[in-house]
């Protein structure tokens, strides 16, 4: 039994999910009687992994962001992982507002991570490989311990456990 097991904690957004997600918003947006004739949008770029948004005032901007969180929050997509950035005047009087989908745990998020798990006091080995980290160990158990209470922390960004051998 001298075999070691490991998981990643990671940051990552299901861009599937975040796609049928706007596409659902964009369906609602089509039926609803307060958007009949206006000129309002929600557009999904995948590379660039963020959302547009295009409303003709701000409250139906606000009702946008309403449709797209709530949709999203019914998809699994974690809302810790979106951002709405400033609304911006766009052409024709209307605003548009980018909405950024955040991946991958930073530097200094990583090192908070890592010492809140070595708080712990428990016998396993953390890593930050890029924007992940390793948490290994000897026992199941003590990982299952560092996955619990990661999960319990109300952490400012999404956090996924992956890869648990």
């Amino acid at each position: 039994m001298a075999s070691n097991f490991s998981f990643d904690i990671v940051s990552e957004v299901d861009l599937q999910e975040v796609d049928n997600a706007v596409n659902q918003a964009k369906k609602e947006l089509s039926q609803r009687y307060d958007f009949r004739g206006s000129k309002s949008s929600i557009d999904f770029d995948r590379h660039e992994k963020q959302i547009t948004l295009v409303a003709d005032d701000d409250f139906k901007l606000r009702a946008l962001q309403d449709i797209l969180t709530t949709k999203l929050a019914k998809r699994g997509v974690s809302l810790k992982a979106v951002t709405f950035r400033e609304p911006q005047k766009a052409f024709e009087g209307t605003l548009r507002q980018l909405v950024l989908l955040t991946t991958g745990i930073d530097k200094e998020k990583a090192k908070d991570l890592v010492r809140i798990i070595k708080d712990l006091g428990l016998k396993v080995q953390t890593q930050i490989e890029g924007e992940k980290i390793r948490v290994s160990g000897a026992k199941k158990d003590d990982l299952q311990a560092v996955i619990a209470h990661v999960r319990s922390l109300d952490f400012p960004i999404a956090l996924n456990f992956t890869n648990y051998r």
